[in-house]
């Protein structure tokens, strides 16, 4: 029975996982941000994953879909942007899906959410001032280079502070905020699908 119940945990992250993929493959830039700032909606197979198969699991979609997109389309950054994309987002879908575990109700996955959007902003910007925006800098250009590549984006952007608090930030936020609405409006309607094998299983285990 457990090695069943594995198996169907490994089917069920591994679909998630190429979702989250596909979902990556649709990213788009947003008027206002920095132009390397690509906006897609990745997180959601992971955070879904994570409410319904725990913490661990969300995270797992979250490096399985960066590790797809490192193998099928390369990457235009030497993996610095793939990077934030695993830290930042496993961030997120951990805190959220860990929140909701500990009380699986409404308000539960309501805080977690947020809880989760802080902590995405907070390592995003931690991350980026200190580890991945000097790491993208010397492959183009050096610092001064990313700056005026954030100041098309956003002209009020002229300094490095500045690509942290007007462009990485907030755009975090924005992420956060779309990917927790849709995760909170549509996780009870899916849920069931995700775990119809296991609650069949319970029943059986009942009979």
């Amino acid at each position: 029975m457990n090695t069943s119940k594995n198996v169907n945990r490994l089917v069920k992250i591994s679909v998630l996982v190429a979702m989250a993929f596909v979902l990556m493959l649709f990213d788009f830039p947003i008027p206002g941000f920095p132009p390397f700032l690509k906006f897609d909606l990745s997180d959601l197979p992971a955070l879904i994953g994570g409410f319904a198969l725990g913490p661990v699991a969300g995270v797992i979609v979250e490096g399985g879909k960066v590790l797809l997109n490192l193998l099928f389309t390369g990457s235009a950054t030497g993996g610095v942007g793939e990077v934030a994309n695993f830290i930042i987002g496993a961030s997120f879908v951990w805190v959220a899906a860990f929140v909701y575990h500990r009380n699986k109700t409404k308000k539960s996955a309501l805080i977690g959410l947020v809880l989760g959007t802080i902590a995405m902003t907070i390592v995003g910007a931690v991350f980026n001032y200190f580890i991945l925006i000097p790491l993208y800098a010397t492959m183009y250009g050096g610092m001064d280079a990313i700056i005026g590549m954030s100041a098309e984006g956003n002209s009020a952007i002229g300094s490095f502070a500045g690509v942290i608090i007007i462009g990485i930030t907030p755009f975090n936020i924005l992420k956060g905020a779309v990917v927790s609405v849709i995760t909170f409006a549509s996780y009870k309607k899916v849920a069931p699908l995700i775990n119809k094998e296991n609650i069949n299983m319970k029943h059986q285990t009942v009979r």
